[in-house]
């Protein structure tokens, strides 16, 4: 399958950018929101500083960091990132936060799941990229069905929240199965 796109990085709603200066006092608002905290990481959901945002997505040459933009006024809204990517294996693991809660559940965290796994397949030439998703984020695991993410397993009692357990869940895309999709 070919993919011609007039610009790689712009969806719908999305754009994929890369880290700009200011974009580290933002995130750290985000690091005070145990909802978003407790769906983005299975880590304490503690605050995080403005120091530790400041060094994402520096130079790794086996991840590829994005910070989400609105299209229409630019607005940082979310992070995506492809991370751990074997490439001799042309396989990655999938992260990805809509931060910024009044764009939840708006269609924004679908469109730029939709352009990383287009970077991913076309542009690092990936076969296979995964994700583990807390079986209570309902809403991310709706979306990553959506997309074409299969269940692939699950650890049972993987995540202490409030006094319970809960099971982490590991999902799985295969480009095949993503260029179906794409029909």
């Amino acid at each position: 399958m070919t993919v011609t796109t007039s610009n790689l990085f712009h969806g719908e709603f999305v754009k994929l950018s890369a880290v700009r200066e200011g974009d580290a006092d933002i995130m750290a608002k985000w690091g005070e929101d145990p909802e978003y905290l407790r769906n983005v990481d299975t880590d304490t959901a503690l605050p995080i500083s403005k120091q530790q945002y400041e060094n994402e997505g520096e130079s790794d040459p086996n991840e590829a960091y994005f910070r989400l933009r609105t299209i229409e006024d630019d607005e940082l809204i979310g992070f995506g990132v492809i991370h751990s990517i074997e490439w001799n294996n042309r396989a990655g693991i999938l992260s990805i936060g809509i931060g910024e809660a009044k764009y939840r559940n708006k269609g924004y965290g679908t469109d730029a799941l939709k352009l990383i796994l287009r970077f991913a397949f076309y542009e690092l030439n990936l076969n296979r990229v995964g994700l583990y998703v807390i079986e209570y984020n309902k809403r991310g695991i709706h979306v990553y069905e959506k997309a074409g993410f299969q269940h692939e397993g699950r650890r049972r009692s993987a995540v202490h929240r409030d006094g319970k357990m809960y099971d982490g869940i590991m999902m799985g895309i295969l480009r095949s199965e993503w260029e179906a999709t794409q029909k």
